[in-house]
């Protein structure tokens, strides 16, 4: 609850809210270099800067940054019809690193743990309901392949996400030594 809490009470401060519009904005354009292999199977790495602005600001930041992401996204650039239930899955996606890597070392173990959890919780699980419900395939059927999708990108992912991670963690220790900002 204190983290939520902290979380909430970033977004009081304007170098919080700058640094979370350049994360949707990165979002947004690395969203735009997906690479569709079917109409219900896609790489994408828009998740990365959600992620990081979850582990620097918290699951609530995250949360925002992901729905917003998702919404401009769409604005900029429709492929398809506007679903709200990926603007749910995006916000999950944030407020999920928020949770598990906010105000907490960056390690390769919890790293892969929010990237198993986030494969299993928004990619398996709710973005197979979402293209279910709008193409109407079976979500059975969707999911062995959504399966083999994501546990080949897992390593990728995570090892991605380190990498952004550890380099975010070591920008806001800078800034804090040097006095500036609050992240």
């Amino acid at each position: 609850m204190e983290q939520i809490r902290s979380s909430a009470h970033e977004m009081k401060q304007v170098s919080t809210i700058s640094f979370a519009g350049l994360l949707v904005a990165i979002s947004v354009v690395l969203a735009f270099f997906k690479l569709a292999l079917t109409e219900t199977l896609q790489v994408s790495f828009a998740f990365l800067p959600v992620a990081g602005g979850g582990m620097l600001f918290g699951p609530v930041v995250g949360g925002i940054i992901g729905a917003v992401s998702d919404v401009a996204g769409f604005v900029m650039r429709p492929t398809g019809p506007f679903f709200p239930g990926f603007t749910v899955s995006a916000m999950a996606t944030g407020a999920l690193f928020g949770q598990l890597l906010y105000k907490k070392p960056v390690t390769v173990s919890r790293v892969l743990t929010a990237c198993v959890l986030n494969a299993v919780l928004v990619n398996w699980m709710l973005n197979t309901l979402w293209l279910s419900l709008m193409y109407g395939n079976g979500f059975i059927v969707l999911l062995g392949a959504r399966m083999i999708k994501n546990l080949i990108l897992l390593p990728i992912d995570t090892a991605l996400l380190f990498s952004l991670l550890k380099l975010l963690e070591r920008f806001r220790f800078i800034n804090k030594a040097k006095g500036n900002g609050s992240f």
